[in-house]
């Protein structure tokens, strides 16, 4: 695969060029038709069906003559590998000169495309001396080779669907970023040899250097994902976040967000990835910036104490400085800037805590600054009207 000119082939259609190999390596003597009762177990999977395979049975098979050598590769990684092959035997290659094998097509496959490197798990390290003595029984090139190491669950053990692993699409589906999973996952095992983590792909292609990867299996730590895929939400354009919100919410209350960006910097600074964003909101954490809040005139009381009509006087203080700066100007600065004195004065949480509550309905939310701010001057007053009806 070219990253500019990417190409698929189905191993299904090139049963021709196996066909040909086969019989290259059968009319050489390098390999031969074993009469069987029944088709052993390594040759069960082939590369069409594993499933479709099992449970056949059949009278004969190919099977590559083996020279029983010592088979010595350079892995990349590893360093210097060596097998004695003796123990592998004549090891089956086909399960009829129609039907190759695992082993033989790959083998195919890498030199009819030109396959110069093979970088693959550490655990298809024993598939290597199989494919080596194939390449030489047919003349082939050896690639390079690479086996890098396996990522790990929480325990140590290989990461599958039982101890954690879920497929890419799910991590889609949960609002992870592509360019997030793919800097993360590029980390596991690797390192630039500095300290700088966050990488765009451009960078991770002109800087990654097999030699560099190291030997032992990396860890799958989802708290380090989501750290990433934080960094990467924070960052994108409001555009490209509308897009992606889109999705994770109902068409009410996109667009609301739509309407409103400094609301949608606020909802997405709270999360890790989308798909965080739509329990937050589906839970009513933000109901009060898709419509106003309800709540008891007691919650407007300062530490659930202080006097009702005191609480409406400083809250009428409140609307008259928050009237006098202009609607285009009403940001979260000249809003604190109006209001700290009088809160200083008549004591911060008795100024500020009826303000928070009568903007959000709620004991925790931004501060009563940025809420005004988000709201807009109009909406700001409504509620602060709305709470002095309460209290009257």
């Amino acid at each position: 695969i070219k990253r500019d000119n990417v190409e698929f082939w189905r191993q299904s259609e090139r049963s021709d060029i196996y066909k040909s190999q086969l019989k290259k390596l059968v009319d050489a003597g390098l390999a031969y038709v074993s009469k069987e009762r029944e088709l052993p177990i390594d040759a069960q999977a082939n590369f069409e069906s594993p499933k479709k395979a099992q449970g056949q049975k059949r009278d004969e098979v190919i099977r590559f003559k083996n020279p029983n050598k010592t088979i010595t590769f350079t892995d990349l990684i590893r360093g210097e590998i060596q097998f004695d092959t003796t123990e592998l035997g004549d090891f089956v290659i086909a399960k009829s000169m129609e039907e190759p094998i695992y082993h033989l097509a790959v083998v195919v496959d890498d030199a009819e495309m030109g396959i110069t490197h093979i970088i693959r798990g550490e655990d298809g390290i024993s598939n290597t001396p199989r494919q080596i003595l194939l390449q030489e029984a047919l003349g082939f090139e050896r690639p390079h080779y690479a086996h890098v190491p396996l990522i790990l669950a929480p325990d140590r053990t290989k990461l599958s669907k039982r101890r954690g692993a879920i497929p890419v699409g799910e991590y889609r589906a949960q609002g992870y970023l592509s360019s997030a999973v793919v800097n993360y996952l590029a980390l596991l095992g690797w390192n630039p040899g500095t300290d700088q983590e966050t990488f765009s792909i451009d960078e991770l292609i002109e800087i990654f250097d097999l030699s560099k990867v190291q030997k032992g299996g990396a860890v799958f730590n989802v708290e380090k994902l989501n750290w990433f895929n934080k960094h990467y939400i924070a960052t994108l354009p409001a555009e490209k976040k509308l897009g992606y919100v889109k999705e994770f919410l109902s068409e009410k209350q996109f667009e609301v967000v739509s309407k409103n960006l400094k609301l949608l910097d606020i909802m997405t600074e709270r999360v890790s990835t989308f798909g965080e964003l739509r329990s937050i909101v589906n839970s009513g954490e933000f109901d009060y910036f898709f419509g106003k809040p309800v709540y008891k005139k007691e919650t407007l009381l300062w530490k659930g104490g202080g006097d009702l009509e005191k609480t409406r006087e400083r809250l009428v203080g409140v609307q008259g400085l928050l009237e006098s700066i202009s609607s285009p100007s009403f940001t979260k600065e000249t809003v604190k800037e109006a209001l700290w004195p009088y809160a200083e004065k008549e004591g911060r949480g008795s100024v500020l805590w009826p303000l928070r509550v009568s903007l959000s309905g709620k004991e925790k939310s931004p501060d009563p600054f940025v809420l005004a701010e988000v709201l807009g001057k109009e909406e700001t007053l409504s509620r602060i009207e709305d709470a002095l009806n309460l209290l009257s």
